[in-house]
């Protein structure tokens, strides 16, 4: 059974880091679109950053909404299965429920985690 199971979310204050992490089981991730989405109260979800697939087309690179783009790292580890969100220089509107998502680009099937929680306050 195919699952995803996020954690590291928690309070930080403006200006700090948090590294996200989300485990799966049931497939191998270097095989996926493996993504980070959140979704703040009140607004819509919102793709966050991706790490493509690694195969000859894609080989793995990544992407990030213009808002984190020099804050927010993904990464992949191949090893444990598990893909990561290193977060630095946390603002306030980056409070938001952050989801992990594998989407498979051959059977176009997605799958998401429950989600965990990153609260940036002081």
């Amino acid at each position: 059974q195919l699952q995803l199971v996020e954690s590291g979310g928690g309070l930080v204050q403006p200006g700090g880091f948090l590294r996200l992490s989300c485990a799966a089981s049931g497939f191998t991730v270097s095989n996926y679109d493996m993504s980070w989405y959140r979704q703040a109260p009140g607004k819509e979800r919102e793709l966050v950053a991706v790490i493509n697939r690694e195969d000859l087309t894609t080989d793995g690179t990544t992407n990030y909404t213009d808002s984190v783009k020099g804050r927010f790292t993904i990464s992949r580890d191949n090893a444990k299965n598990t893909v990561y969100l290193q977060m630095n220089s946390l603002k306030p509107e980056d409070t938001a429920v952050y989801y992990c998502n594998a989407a498979n680009f051959f059977t176009t099937r997605v799958y998401w985690g429950k989600g965990t929680l990153v609260t940036v306050s002081s």
